[in-house]
């Protein structure tokens, strides 16, 4: 017997009918079920496999390495898992979280204040008010000329 696995016929992610998935089991092995037996496996395949939902942000990429090669996967959406997770993080993950989050808000932060300062010195360039005269550049040369 060959397996039809074996054979590269796998199902790729964005499968998701079920009749794909009968369709992997050996053609004598599912001859041999009965129709009610396939009628419950394609019950419990529409059940166990969640259908696509919209993501906010769909962000895949790969890194190309010298050595190997590595993918990158940012997914956001609304959770619509049908029930809460019984995983109690230890106090070391816990600490990690937080810190991985404050480092996150605060780069943020920072990304988002820069931005706005730079906005706000181009506007001023723009409409032409100068508080020192001459450039910056000018200003710093005279102070350490001094």
């Amino acid at each position: 017997m060959k397996n039809n696995l074996k054979n590269n016929n796998h199902l790729t992610t964005s499968s998701h009918n079920s009749e794909d998935y009968l369709k992997l089991i050996e053609p004598d092995i599912l001859d041999s079920f009965s129709e009610e037996q396939k009628t419950e496996i394609t019950r419990i395949i529409n059940k166990l496999t969640a259908p696509p939902t919209p993501k906010l942000v769909d962000l895949r990429f790969t890194v190309d390495l010298i050595i190997t090669r590595y993918f990158v996967v940012l997914l956001l959406g609304k959770d619509r898992r049908s029930k809460k997770r019984n995983y109690i993080p230890e106090k070391v993950s816990k600490m990690g979280n937080i810190i991985t989050a404050t480092v996150i808000l605060i780069s943020l932060n920072l990304f988002i204040i820069g931005t706005i300062l730079l906005g706000l010195y181009l506007l001023k360039s723009v409409v032409g008010i100068n508080f020192f005269s001459g450039h910056i550049s000018d200003t710093v040369e005279d102070i350490f000329k001094d």
